[in-house]
């Protein structure tokens, strides 16, 4: 987080609104990159003239920024990557298969998998090889889950909610991960289904710290806000998760990739402001956002 943001965080910036209502801004304890993002930026940033396979994050302007001040471009074909060709691996990784492709086109792979992705990826063969069933907790079109399911050596099973359980013949021996950007207690659910319903369950919990962190930063401004302004790409589901939280309490809640995207008349009579951002989100778009909010009057 750099100098203005930590000032930001902690100022209280009043806003003239009407003759007899100011709002107050105030940004959640916790928001915005987390350490595996971070260090996917790191990593493209300082592989230059290379291309990722799938978007690196779920921000299309950051994406946007890569591409334009250091040369990492962006293909969603496999096949257009050819010898010699610098591929950065996405933060959410790529299905096990793509990877042995790339290796044996003689792709020059740079791994930018977060860490806690790359988890369950590894729990997920291991105890697929030790002949459990394996149960995912996630969204099953989100490419996380794509790559963590293909990592099992039997048929992988994807559930939202336990009532999707209640069809599947499971064996007596499961194994549950979850898509780490999820909400724990919805993760809870379908594990006391599991354990209730089974001899023997392995609950990993796979959901990241940082992901426990935003989340509860965020639904703590969320119980005192008027307005909340969630900021991240359209297609991140740690966002949308936020979005979720912060609805709980604060119905005034709308999610925002850009700066274009603010509404004037989501302010009005609005006494505070609460600001949290999804982990894919840099500082810099956090930063507008926030300076467009103070101006509006």
């Amino acid at each position: 987080m750099n100098c203005i943001l930590k000032y930001l965080l902690v100022q209280v910036i009043i806003l003239h609104i009407t003759k007899d209502v100011f709002m107050e801004i105030e940004l959640a304890k916790q928001y915005g990159f987390c350490f595996g993002v971070k260090r996917a930026i790191k990593i493209a940033e300082e592989t230059q003239k290379s291309a990722t396979y799938g978007p690196l994050i779920h921000n299309r302007l950051e994406i946007d920024r890569l591409k334009n001040d250091f040369n990492v471009d962006l293909k969603e074909n496999i096949d257009s990557f050819k010898r010699g060709d610098k591929a950065i691996i996405r933060t959410h990784g790529i299905e096990k298969s793509d990877l042995i492709h790339l290796q044996s086109e003689g792709v020059q792979l740079i791994d930018a998998t977060c860490p806690f992705v790359t988890k369950p990826q590894q729990i997920v063969e291991e105890m697929s090889e030790q002949g459990y069933d394996i149960v995912i907790f996630g969204d099953k079109d989100h490419p996380e889950i794509k790559g963590v399911k293909s990592y099992s050596k039997k048929d992988a099973y994807v559930v939202l909610t336990p009532d999707e359980l209640r069809n599947i013949n499971l064996k007596e021996k499961i194994a549950l991960v979850s898509q780490t950007t999820r909400k724990i207690s919805n993760f809870l659910k379908v594990a006391n289904y599991l354990i209730e319903n089974h001899k023997e369950v392995r609950v990993f919990n796979t959901i990241c710290n940082a992901t426990f962190e935003n989340q509860s930063a965020a639904s703590e401004l969320s119980k005192k806000a008027d307005v909340m302004v969630i900021i991240g790409g359209k297609n991140s589901s740690n966002t949308k998760q936020l979005l979720t939280i912060c609805k709980d309490d604060c119905q005034d809640s709308y999610h925002i990739e850009s700066v274009e995207e603010l509404k004037k008349e989501w302010f009005n009579n609005k006494r505070l402001c609460g600001i949290t951002a999804g982990a894919s989100t840099p500082d810099w778009i956090i930063k507008e956002i926030f300076n467009e909010i103070s101006k509006i009057s």
